[in-house]
C-alpha cells in the first residue's frame, strides 16, 4: 500500500490543533493504562495498523503485560483480567467508535458516571474522539509503520 499525502506536512496546523488534544489529555486525571486501553481498542475496530502498532507498544513500555494487550479484542470474554473501570472504557470505547450502530448507551453511561467523575467522563470521551480521529488520518493517508 503507498503511502498518501502528509497531513502534518501539507497542513502543519490541523496536525497542531491535534496535537493540542494530545497536550489536554497527557494532563488529564486518566491514567497511562486507560488512555491506552482506549487507543488500542480503538485502533483496533478501525483496523489502523500504525496506531496498533504504535500504542500497543506504548503501553508496553508503560508496564502493560502482553497477555492483557493480547486480550483488548477479546475483554468481553477476558474480564477477569480487566477492572470494571477498564471494562467500562472499554465498552465506552467500542460504543463511541461504532457510534451510527447504536451510540454510548445509558447502560453504559450511568456506569460510567457510577466510577467516575463528570470530568474524566468527559475525558474518557475525549480521548475516544481523538484516537478515532487518528486512525482516520492514519487509514485514509496510509500512514506506514515504522
Amino acid at each position: 500500500m503507498e503511502q498518501r499525502i502528509s497531513i502534518n506536512t501539507v497542513s502543519p496546523q490541523a496536525y497542531k490543533a491535534m496535537y493540542a488534544l494530545e497536550g489536554y489529555l497527557a494532563k488529564s486525571e486518566l491514567s497511562k493504562t486507560l488512555k491506552e486501553l482506549i487507543k488500542i481498542r480503538a485502533s483496533q475496530i478501525n483496523s489502523c495498523a500504525y496506531c496498533i502498532d504504535m500504542h500497543t507498544k506504548d503501553a508496553l513500555k508503560n508496564g502493560e503485560s502482553n497477555q492483557r494487550i493480547f486480550l483488548v479484542s477479546a475483554w468481553k470474554e477476558a474480564k477477569k483480567f480487566f477492572t470494571q473501570e477498564e471494562q467500562t472504557v472499554l465498552a465506552m470505547t467500542e460504543e463511541i467508535t461504532l457510534i451510527s450502530q447504536q451510540g454510548l448507551t445509558d447502560a453504559t453511561y450511568q456506569k460510567a458516571i457510577g466510577l467516575f467523575t463528570e470530568v474524566q467522563v468527559a475525558d474518557i470521551i475525549m480521548a475516544i474522539a481523538t484516537i478515532n480521529a487518528w486512525n482516520r488520518i492514519a487509514v485514509s493517508t496510509h500512514q506506514e509503520i515504522n
